[in-house]
């Protein structure tokens, strides 16, 4: 092949590989202070993957965002996922999170949930959504309460099996991803 073709196929390839990067969606799925934990993980896994180089404009983050404000909270404010001996040790994790959560309260929702991973911003207000393409990694992060066919979400809304899978066959029909990890950390999510 002669240079002068060559040279555009280069110029499209190094396109394609600017243009793919990792995106993340982290969930989660429960309000309350007794769902505390949730609210830890999910604002951890968005400490890590900050910190780790992840672009924030590259995370969409749903949460209820009641428990850092709750009165029984001991730390206004804060949310801490592991113990330390003193509060100066203590990583507060909510921290790197607070300004950056897409979807709080009533927002948080199975529907708008679906739509955000099937990249569907009409179904979802205009808010965020994943806008990703077949060069792309996905990472799913979903904490909160499940059951045999179902996740949970706040005030008893409900994800069911079936509308989960199809979200995800939807994702792969429209090549919305080259690698899909979903991380579910919830009861009977094996």
């Amino acid at each position: 092949a002669s240079p002068m073709m060559v040279r555009p196929a280069l110029l499209a390839l190094s396109a394609a590989l600017v243009s793919a990067d990792n995106y993340a969606v982290l969930v989660c799925g429960s309000a309350g202070i007794f769902n505390y934990r949730h609210h830890a993980d999910v604002a951890h896994a968005y400490q890590v993957l900050t910190r780790g180089g992840l672009k924030a404009d590259n995370i969409i983050t749903m949460m209820y965002d009641d428990v850092p404000h709750s009165y029984d909270n001991p730390y206004p404010g804060k949310l801490f996922n592991k113990p330390a001996e003193t509060l100066e040790e203590a990583n507060d994790v909510y921290a790197s999170v607070k300004d950056h959560i897409d979807y709080k309260g009533a927002d948080v929702t199975p529907e708008n949930f679906i739509a955000v991973i099937t990249g569907d911003s009409a179904a979802a207000g205009g808010k965020k959504v994943l806008q990703t393409g077949p060069e792309d990694n996905v990472f799913v992060n979903f904490a909160d309460h499940g059951g045999p066919g179902m996740l949970g979400f706040p005030d008893g809304a409900i994800l069911f099996e079936k509308d989960l899978t199809k979200a995800l066959d939807t994702m792969y029909e429209k090549k919305m991803y080259k690698q899909l990890v979903f991380y579910m950390e919830a009861c009977e999510s094996g």
